[in-house]
């Protein structure tokens, strides 16, 4: 076989269907974020806006984050230096896992190295080690919850949607003495929109079923202190497993699981993924316990991210720019075909300096492309003006489809 030539022809094959990625070589500015440096390859460089990026709320560039990432380095050096039972344990690992679990008001929490490997890890952990457990899973859940599932080998069932007359169906289906796992998200990064966690609680008691809700685009953003939607909602004590990010709005790296101490050590004791990895920097640690303190104590930043998701939706009303409606503060603007969007979205950079990545299958279903634009606290009326602008001559250009 050649080898080369096949890779070849299945990159080829991903840039005729518009679906082959272009990483963006950018320069995040300590201090200017949503500024950044472009470098197009050819040692040219330019100044761009980010409307894009996790960061929701911009605490990869807090003072208080960078302070206390800094005083760490110096207090423990680079690396952990090795796996969390193997001398990699530091006290800011031990300090952050309680300041998760002081914040979803749970018994314990477990920290890993991602959100994507938190999942993987205690999904497949949770439903292989009970025999005969059922994965009850919502058809729009994230690719690493996905994999968890499929590397368990237990059954999976899927109801629809946020659909809780279709998941009360899928569970009274199943032996009512079978073990069973719920799984589902608070916010769906694609689409916006957010679960009746309540509602899905209320099946999952109804049938003796754990819960399994990933926070991942919640905690930070939603709840008095940042606990996200199921602090929001008040229904964090009824959940089994949630799972959540250091990643997006507390503007680090790393994943986590809080619950009851039983079952968070069940995890570590079991969890290939968890035993097996070397664990975060202490100076990470350091930098994600210090973002969950001040928004515990600020909604500065939570009041300013909603009002910005909720000026740009009118705006993009104004011009008939079409846009999912949804209460989050996700906003998708809505291209609908993959060559298309990677156009848009290269002129937008090229010609207006605003990137915004295109998103196409298999992130969401071919057929619904679109630009996942994420509004800030650090995107100021003159940014949203030159946003609007932009999108406003795009739309005009390509004669789109415009919302009624």
């Amino acid at each position: 076989m050649n080898y080369e030539a096949y890779f070849r022809a299945q990159l080829d094959g991903l840039r005729r269907e518009g679906r082959y990625r272009v990483f963006a070589d950018i320069e995040r500015q300590a201090g200017a974020y949503p500024r950044a440096i472009r470098h197009d390859g050819g040692g040219k460089t330019r100044e761009v806006t980010v409307w894009c990026s996790n960061d929701y709320l911009g605490m990869g560039q807090h003072p208080k984050v960078i302070g206390a990432m800094h005083a760490a380095l110096d207090r423990y050096g680079a690396g952990a230096g090795g796996t969390r039972n193997i001398s990699g344990t530091n006290h800011e690992h031990v300090l952050l896992e309680r300041a998760l679990a002081d914040l979803h008001g749970t018994e314990s929490a477990l920290l890993f190295n991602s959100g994507y490997m938190s999942n993987w890890a205690s999904l497949s952990t949770l439903a292989s080690r009970m025999p005969g457990c059922v994965i009850v899973s919502d058809e729009m859940n994230h690719a690493s919850m996905i994999e968890g599932m499929r590397h368990s080998r237990a059954e999976r069932r899927l109801f629809r949607h946020n659909d809780v007359a279709d998941l009360r169906r899928v569970l009274a289906e199943l032996d009512p003495k079978a073990p069973k796992l719920v799984a589902f998200e608070s916010v769906y990064s694609m689409d916006g929109d957010i679960a009746p966690i309540a509602e899905i609680c209320d099946a999952a008691d109804e049938f003796g079923a754990m819960t399994y809700c990933d926070e991942v685009h919640g905690v930070g953003l939603y709840g008095a202190t940042g606990g996200g939607v199921t602090e929001r909602d008040g229904v964090a004590n009824r959940l089994t497993v949630i799972e959540g990010t250091l990643a997006k709005a507390f503007g680090v790296i790393g994943g986590y699981i809080a619950g009851t101490t039983a079952m968070c050590d069940f995890v570590r004791s079991f969890a290939s993924g968890f035993i097996f990895s070397t664990a975060l920097p202490p100076a990470v640690a350091a930098g994600a316990r210090a973002a969950i303190e001040h928004l515990r104590q600020s909604n500065t930043e939570r009041t300013r991210l909603h009002e910005r998701a909720a000026t740009l939706r009118r705006r993009l009303d104004a011009i008939g720019v079409p846009h999912l409606q949804n209460n989050s503060h996700i906003v998708p603007v809505m291209v609908y075909d993959p060559v298309l969007c990677k156009t848009i979205s290269d002129i937008l950079l090229d010609e207006h300096g605003v990137y915004v990545q295109p998103i196409n299958y298999p992130t969401v279903p071919r057929g619904t492309e679109r630009l996942r634009i994420t509004p800030s606290p650090v995107h100021s009326d003159a940014d949203m003006d030159h946003l609007v602008g932009a999108l406003e001559a795009v739309w005009a250009r390509f004669s789109l489809r415009r919302a009624a």
